[in-house]
């Protein structure tokens, strides 16, 4: 009987402090901040808004808040790895619904993004955020893997570009997480990459690519910014019409000189 008391007794003991885990206090933080800086858009535990009429509904230091006419998709499932993403990058939160997420300065301190992510994690079960590995890749496979499912919109240098509606970024201030993060997102207009279409160790080739192509090796060339080939073989047009002419020039002087004399 005593050792049935026992049991009780600390089963008792243990039910609050498992509630006031340090997960559970993230959890809570997560969701006040949610409220004051992405409630307006995303709605209520993350449900999403389809289309909103405009109202001003105030807000934190940060931003201002207002329902405005747009679509803000829904998180439930998106996991710690979309809400690490956007957070980090200062993609989020977007003054107006509809615009191209850029990157910008983040206007959340480590401690708040970890609280949000901790917080939409929780919404449903969804995919944590990446842990990269590109040490253990190739960057020659990284670059063929790169040039087939990147390079038509970044560039085969990753400098950014332009296509239809949107402005893909460069990557020179992507960290290799949310180089990770952005290819199992799809974010804004780019595709979503499954591990399917391109394995973790894929992944690593790429990240360790993107990684050299922010300083390649230029030794024996000119490097023109490294804004690819289009740019670099004007260039070289430009120089060598310039030679032409000038060739063509001292010619003419030579002829017109010898006919004088």
């Amino acid at each position: 009987m005593r050792r049935v008391c026992i049991v009780v007794l600390l089963a008792l003991v243990a039910v609050p402090a498992a509630a006031a885990s340090p997960g559970s206090g993230l959890v809570h933080r997560g969701k006040a901040l949610y409220g004051q800086y992405c409630l307006a858009c995303h709605g209520a535990n993350g449900s999403g808004v389809a289309k909103t009429s405009v109202q001003r509904i105030g807000g934190g230091p940060l931003r201002r808040q207002s329902r405005q006419q747009g679509y803000a998709p829904p998180l439930r499932g998106v996991g710690a790895l979309a809400a690490d993403f956007y957070l980090r990058t200062g993609y989020m939160p977007l003054e107006h619904t509809g615009m191209q997420p850029r990157r910008s300065r983040v206007l959340l301190d480590d401690g708040q993004i970890a609280a949000l992510t901790a917080y939409v994690a929780s919404l449903a079960p969804g995919p944590a955020v990446p842990h990269p590995h590109p040490e253990r890749g190739s960057i020659s496979q990284g670059l063929h893997l790169f040039t087939d499912h990147c390079a038509g919109c970044h560039q085969v240098v990753a400098e950014g570009g332009y296509v239809t509606g949107a402005v893909p970024p460069p990557l020179e201030n992507a960290t290799p997480t949310q180089i990770a993060e952005a290819v199992r997102i799809g974010p804004y207009v780019m595709p979503r990459f499954s591990k399917k279409a391109i394995s973790d160790a894929q992944l690593d080739s790429i990240v360790a690519y993107v990684g050299y192509a922010k300083h390649p090796d230029d030794n024996g060339g000119w490097a023109i910014g490294h804004l690819g080939p289009v740019p670099e073989g004007l260039v070289a047009w430009l120089i060598g019409a310039a030679a032409l002419v000038a060739l063509c020039v001292v010619i003419g002087r030579r002829m017109h000189g010898g006919e004088t004399g």
